[in-house]
């Protein structure tokens, strides 16, 4: 079964950036530590980690990024690509009241993270990446048949107008709830309530559209967000991976030093894309170590 979760031990505030409004959950005391969510997720995808972090001594800031479940949702793929989505989390930083922050990320999170790392150096901490490879690596593998045609075809085909919207809609969202409840290698990682809030917040008006809209936007960025994709990223940094991963090949776990040379990875033999929820303990390990424990005792 899932986690039981207690929501009253978390604060729920609407934080009013430049351009959006994002719900974030916010928790603990201590450094920050900025966890983002992946697709098709919201906050809720980080429970196990959030109590964790908290009785590490650490401040979590949780937010449902732009588009998702109660945060803003712009109209329009412009307002989903790398400059919008890395400035969100910049000035959420500020909001809260500090000048950097640890980033970790999941999924699509995690590629907001690398992009927030070579973006905004100054303002990051330390990096903690879920089941996503740096951006060079995977579009170098992008273009192959095991990646891109085998494990990849969403990518295209979240391209089509209004089709994936329909297709994702089908069943009263049939594939999300299959998604979550057969992909886990540990089937108990959702539970059926885990389950309908995933739902829920992707019912959310608006949200399916703009969460899609994060894969119709990376086709179209500029040459100079491109080349911000290849700066070094000093910050120390950690790289989990779940090996069972059926969405992004073992072979993208692999970093080249010169992208990343402060990294560490980590590898989960028996978990899959969703591994923060998957092995979730271990994963907290992995994560608190890498800190280093701020409690008091």
């Amino acid at each position: 079964m899932g986690v039981t979760w207690d929501d009253s031990t978390v604060e729920h505030r609407h934080i009013k950036l430049d351009e959006v409004t994002l719900h974030t959950v916010v928790a603990g005391d201590g450094p920050l530590v900025v966890l983002l969510h992946g697709f098709p997720e919201f906050w809720y995808s980080w429970r196990y980690q959030i109590p964790a972090l908290v009785k590490g001594g650490y401040r979590v800031a949780v937010p449902d990024m732009r588009g998702y479940n109660l945060s803003s949702k712009p109209k329009g793929i412009a307002n989903y690509g790398p400059a919008k989505l890395t400035g969100d989390i910049k000035q959420l930083i500020e909001a809260l009241g500090e000048k950097k922050a640890i980033v970790a990320g999941h999924d699509w999170g995690a590629n907001v993270a690398w992009m927030f790392a070579m973006r905004y150096p100054e303002s990051l901490d330390r990096l903690i990446i879920c089941n996503v490879p740096h951006p060079v690596v995977f579009m170098k593998h992008f273009y192959t048949w095991r990646q891109g045609v085998k494990r990849s075809w969403y990518v295209v085909f979240f391209q089509l107008p209004w089709l994936p919207e329909i297709g994702l809609r089908a069943g009263d969202f049939r594939s999300l709830r299959s998604l979550l409840r057969n992909d886990p290698v540990h089937k108990d990682s959702f539970s059926d309530e885990d389950i309908e809030r995933y739902v829920e917040a992707m019912k959310q008006p608006g949200a399916l559209t703009a969460a899609i809209n994060y894969y119709r936007a990376i086709f179209r960025v500029s040459k100079e967000e491109r080349r911000q994709m290849v700066r070094p990223i000093e910050a120390p940094t950690l790289l989990i991976w779940g090996m069972q991963d059926r969405f992004l090949g073992p072979e993208l776990v692999d970093t080249p030093a010169k992208l990343v040379p402060n990294l560490r990875t980590e590898r989960i033999e028996d978990s899959s894309h969703w591994v923060q929820c998957d092995a979730h303990e271990r994963v907290n390990d992995y994560i608190l170590d890498f800190l280093g424990s701020n409690a008091s005792s």
